[in-house]
């Protein structure tokens, strides 16, 4: 009994803490503030809307007052009557310390509000006075729709069309007003989707944390499709948190200006409401809670469909080569096949939660006529009442019932909570480790008894490995295919860590590394050759005669403005990809370059060029390749076998076809 009692509400703790770490950051900094004062400044924000809102209302009367008090007096004595009250009584003194509170809340916590948060508390302020304005002016109706009846009941003319205009009046006022709110809302929920995913992305490419989690394997993971969580997910996290936060704000207003009004019409039916909406609540919420783990799992599936259709685009050319087509159909279909699966429970809980929301519908229409028709038929009230009791009713049954009325976008909103609070924690732990130091400026790359073992494996590849390679030498690595020199690499850059000894190596600027399939940006030819340098350091003259040197002078007439933007690594053969990387190499001027098969799409006089311009720039190489013709480039050959063995010998000594 206690495990269970305690498991909805544990996951409920779950969810807000994950909640509090996506949203409070927006608005107030997790390090310097906890989550008590976050709540704890939004209802001061409400303190300092409403207090704002009764001084400008009072001010605003009164001036009217002195204007047209004949005016005032035919059509605004309720209220003037009622703020004489609230002002003559001890609910004066409580507003005003309620306004006092709130306002010292944003004073103490000024030091937290600073890096332009001010500005997003300003706009929710904005929104929340907009919302409190139109619930103001829908309390309002209901005495209007109350007077409204009884006219036309009594058949008062005069009376019907003068309350009618101001009833039109009401709606021409409230029409800018609800606009003005969806426009800030709107606009709210840019400037936040904005900072979260600068955020989200400046964390994701922070000491390479997009490299070390590696979320698109297919395998169990929380880390799936990061693409969508940092587009998708936070677009729709950031609307759906306004579009609830405000809704509950909404749904205060909207109980504390009716209840009391229903209360005073009849204290039964406020009752009656009260236990309506705790049973129809606890009832729905419960239900609600498979709906959670299935939105989970359909944004999972639709996000692996899409990527399933991204990774066909991108590939196009070798699937056609292969005449791949049916694999890829077969793959593509299973991935849409999990979507609709998944998506056929949806629809049925979906059908479920609808059909009980519609009852809780269904049943509070009833309620007004149940408890009300007694009084009415006694005599007790009038029909304008009877009008206005039900008005009331239906208006703080919306608030109660909030939750109830939304439960399906809640399951989808926190299923998005947990996909991308997750994203975003795993993010942060890697993005914020403390990297080790290393010795600044090296003039060497230096392996001191290492040992080096894949990440999350147990095999090792090289034991006790010990070399180095000062400025203008050039090392050779070379070994049968899978026996681990790419990992060797992913060593010496400083990808991998080695499970036992150290690594020295040159600053980050003095080192550049080449694959095998150079990386093609999404940009210019110009932003292709100088990355990741600054473009402006580099004359069109510059950029041309590198293209020039590595063989690519058609490029040039090709594409004569250095401008243009294509889809280059469809564009560009590979072969012309790797003399691209070279001429990136050239305009980099690193000290050290690692190649990892960067000359394989080559033939052996244009590879025997480029390492020619290598060598006539001093520059320390390593290289991993398989053509015996690639000796005569490099001093020392490092030859591995996959079993942790490894052997160094001279260049001019390795015999390639010696096995």
């Amino acid at each position: 009994m206690t495990a269970t009692a305690s498991g909805p509400a544990s996951g409920l703790s779950r969810q807000l803490t994950k909640l509090r770490n996506l949203a409070q950051p927006f608005f107030l900094p997790l390090d310097q503030s906890s989550g008590w004062q976050f709540a704890g400044l939004l209802i001061a924000l409400l303190f300092c809307v409403g207090g704002l809102v009764l001084i400008a209302l009072t001010g605003g009367i009164g001036l009217l007052g002195q204007l047209v008090p004949e005016l005032t007096e035919k059509y605004f004595g309720g209220i003037a009557a009622t703020i004489d009250t609230i002002w003559s009584s001890w609910w004066g003194a409580a507003f005003t310390g309620l306004f006092l509170l709130g306002a010292a809340s944003f004073m103490a916590m000024r030091q937290q509000l600073r890096n332009r948060r001010w500005l997003h508390w300003l706009m929710l302020g904005i929104i929340v006075l907009m919302l409190l304005t139109v619930n103001g002016i829908n309390a309002g109706i209901g005495f209007i729709a109350r007077d409204l009846t009884n006219a036309l009941v009594a058949k008062q003319q005069d009376g019907f069309f003068r309350i009618l205009i101001i009833y039109a009046c009401c709606f021409v006022v409230a029409l800018p007003i609800r606009t003005a709110q969806i426009f800030f809302t709107l606009k709210l929920g840019l400037v936040w989707r904005d900072w979260l995913s600068r955020s989200l992305i400046g964390d994701y490419l922070r000491n390479r944390a997009y490299y070390v989690l590696n979320p698109n394997d297919e395998q169990e993971t929380d880390l799936d499709n990061p693409d969508q969580r940092i587009t998708d997910d936070t677009r729709s996290f950031t609307a759906q948190s306004l579009q609830f936060t405000l809704g509950i704000f909404d749904a205060l207003l909207t109980f504390s200006l009716n209840i009391l009004i229903l209360w005073s019409i009849s204290q039964t039916l406020t009752f009656a409401l009260f236990a309506y909406a705790v049973v129809a609540t606890t009832v729905l919420v419960f239900a609600g809670r498979r709906l959670v783990r299935i939105n989970y799992d359909q944004l999972r599936y639709e996000a692996d469909f899409r990527y399933g259709l991204v990774h066909i685009r991108n590939n196009a050319e070798s699937i056609a080569f292969y005449s791949g087509e049916e694999p890829e159909q077969q793959e593509t279909t299973r991935r849409l096949g999990s979507v609709v699966r998944n998506f056929n429970l949806l629809i049925v809980w979906q059908v479920i939660i609808s059909a009980m929301q519609r009852s809780v519908g269904y049943a509070g229409v009833f309620f007004p006529y149940l408890v009300m028709a007694g009084p009415y038929f006694a005599g007790e009230i009038d029909y304008g009442r009877f009008v206005q009791a039900g008005f009331a009713f239906n208006m703080v049954e919306g608030s109660l019932l909030f939750v109830v009325n939304r439960i399906d976008e809640l399951a989808q909103f926190t299923a998005g909570i947990t996909r991308l609070e997750g994203f975003q924690s795993q993010v942060e732990q890697v993005s914020r480790q403390v990297l080790p130091e290393r010795e600044a400026g090296a003039n060497a790359i230096v392996v001191r008894h290492a040992d080096l073992t894949p990440p999350g494996g147990d095999r090792p590849i090289l034991r006790d490995l010990s070399l180095s390679i000062g400025e203008a030498e050039r090392l050779l690595v070379v070994g049968p295919s899978g026996c681990g020199k790419t990992s060797l690499l992913r060593m010496i850059s400083g990808l991998w860590a080695p499970s036992r000894g150290e690594v020295q190596r040159p600053d980050t600027g003095d080192l550049l590394f080449i694959p095998q399939k150079p990386y093609m940006l999404l940009g210019s030819l110009r932003e292709q050759l100088c990355y990741p340098t600054d473009e402006s350091r580099f004359s069109d003259d510059q950029l041309r005669h590198v293209l020039e040197e590595v063989n690519l002078s058609t490029l040039v007439e090709r594409y004569p403005d250095l401008d243009v933007k294509q889809d280059w690594p469809r564009i560009l053969s590979l072969g012309e990809q790797q003399r691209l990387a070279f001429g990136r190499l050239l305009l980099n001027a690193p000290r050290f370059v690692v190649l990892d098969e960067a000359t394989s799409a080559l033939d052996v006089a244009t590879e025997d060029h480029l390492y020619q311009l290598l060598r006539q720039r001093d520059l320390a190489v390593i290289s991993i390749g398989h053509r015996p013709t690639l000796t005569a480039f490099h001093d020392t050959v490092l030859e591995v076998n996959g079993d942790g063995g490894w052997r160094l010998m001279p260049a001019t000594s390795y015999d390639f076809g010696r096995s």
